[in-house]
């Protein structure tokens, strides 16, 4: 008998978290505004030189790699055991940690010396993703 798997789910919950938060930004940005901030280093990071990637906001570029997230959460909802599908979790979903920790400690803390919130609970979702890609493949792996 198969155990239901909560991870795929989970995956979902978190990649519609990402996805709110980069839309919200990437609709700031659109409008060339920043947004409220319960922290002050918003504007100094979104103002930024690094706040682009060859003319590309971040948060566009974000809002893809959610996209992705999101249709990644829904394949394996439909084949939680596919080996191919949590291996690319794990992969997808460990770039982003790499990334994360490059942008926010040595970009944001590191050369800006400010920290934008929007950008921290878009690295913590991305790094819940990757704990949670991590326990997928581990549960499925037990219940095979």
């Amino acid at each position: 008998m198969q155990k239901n798997l909560i991870t795929p789910s989970i995956l979902l919950a978190l990649a519609l978290i990402g996805l709110g938060d980069t839309l919200y930004l990437a609709y700031f940005q659109y409008l060339n505004l920043i947004p409220t901030c319960a922290i002050s280093g918003c504007e100094q990071v979104l103002t930024s030189v690094y706040s682009k990637f060859f003319g590309v906001p971040w948060s566009y570029i974000g809002l893809v790699y959610y996209v992705y997230a999101l249709a990644l959460g829904v394949l394996l909802t439909i084949e939680p055991r596919s080996r191919a599908l949590r291996l690319a979790a794990l992969a997808y979903f460990g770039t982003g940690v790499l990334y994360s920790c490059w942008a926010i400690f040595y970009i944001q803390l590191g050369l800006i010396h400010a920290l934008c919130q929007y950008c921290a609970l878009s690295a913590l979702t991305t790094l819940a993703l990757f704990i949670t890609s991590l326990w997928h493949w581990r549960a499925s792996t037990r219940s095979a």
